[in-house]
């Protein structure tokens, strides 16, 4: 349970974790407890654990992160002190499936989008051809047309953009481009516009983007018309919310850009980096919240997550947030009360 609630903590979104061999894996073991037989101070530990047998304490001599890691699972599973051989397999397990579906995330709405497109295209090509029945077209039709139904906001079910919907209208519209395009489209999309090669524009945009990328490029007004979308600012610093981005040509590429930047993993999930491990005294792990546009964590699901590191880490786990200049705004601490070391504790002006 506690790996699933960190899963999406558990990936590296720059740089691909580190692949090691059995063997080299062993080799990085031996590594490490060669360092704590070398650093280890029996007199010391003693003194700071007041008497606590010395065993029950394999691991404190581990250093502190030197540099920031974003894969909190996976520094979890190398770095708990009290972890089972067993529980740090399976973090390293979940991570590692985290890591690989990342790019799904990245691409949903392309990738439901183009198996809706294509079956639609595939099925009614083989019913103009008369290779499948009347009854058997009406059923298709029904099934899809449930699977890209986009329900309203207010109505039940509903939940921001259906992903069927949206990238099937959107490749069903890069290819009316293409093929019948109007002069605003001519405007919007110069390059594809009256290019009847609709398949290679299609897979060019399949294999090139992902969805914030896709959306930013193809999303035309025509789209925005059809949905009724437009863009609502909500921003602290305002008293009242303000509608940004209308259906005129300032408020298209402003819902484009709105729209576009919501499928932005980095936007929709919070940026978090294990700051500091006090693996020398309290063996407190600090963990940073970068704070994006302002806006602060939800305190009482992030009080959640942390159980669930503090359950894998066994000691205080602390949470700051902290703004782009690096001043701490909040802090949410597991056990209550807890916080980090006294070099981290800076306060907002």
């Amino acid at each position: 349970d506690a790996a699933h609630a960190l899963q999406s903590h558990g990936v590296n979104r720059y740089t691909p974790p580190p692949k090691r061999t059995a063997v080299e894996e062993a080799a990085r073991q031996a590594r490490f407890q060669a360092a704590e037989q070398e650093n280890y101070d029996e007199v010391m530990d003693r003194t700071i654990r007041k008497g606590k047998p010395a065993e029950s304490f394999k691991g404190a001599s581990k250093p502190k992160a030197q540099e920031r890691e974003e894969n909190i699972l996976r520094y979890i599973a190398e770095q708990a002190p009290h972890l089972e051989p067993w529980k740090k397999d399976l973090l390293i397990q979940i991570s590692d499936l985290s890591q690989y579906f990342y790019p799904q995330r990245q691409t949903q709405v392309m990738n439901e989008g183009w198996a809706t497109f294509w079956h639609h295209r595939l099925l009614n090509d083989l019913y103009d051809m008369n290779l499948i029945s009347n009854g058997m077209v009406m059923e298709f039709l029904h099934s899809h047309t449930n699977v890209v139904y986009q329900p309203l906001v207010g109505e039940r079910g509903y939940s921001g953009f259906n992903p069927y919907a949206l990238g099937f209208a959107m490749y069903t519209d890069i290819k009316r481009i293409c093929e019948n395009p109007t002069e605003e489209d001519r405007e919007y999309f110069p390059k594809i516009a009256g290019n009847q090669d609709w398949v290679s524009v299609l897979k060019d945009a399949m294999q090139g983007n992902k969805d914030e990328s896709f959306i930013s490029q193809y999303l035309s007004p025509k789209l925005m018309r059809d949905f009724k979308v437009f863009s609502v600012r909500d921003d602290d610093q305002e008293e009242n919310l303000v509608v940004s981005g209308i259906h005129n040509e300032k408020g298209f590429r402003r819902v484009r850009q709105d729209l576009s930047s919501h499928y932005n993993l980095g936007e929709k999930e919070p940026n978090l980096e294990i700051a500091d491990n006090d693996s020398r005294d309290s063996r407190t792990l600090t963990i940073h919240h970068v704070m994006h546009n302002r806006k602060p964590i939800h305190a009482e699901e992030m009080k959640k997550v942390l159980h669930h590191m503090h359950y894998l880490w066994k000691h205080p786990v602390v949470l700051q947030s902290v703004d782009t200049d690096g001043v701490v705004q909040d802090t949410i601490g597991f056990p209550p009360g807890s916080q980090a070391p006294d070099r981290l504790l800076n306060r907002a002006p």
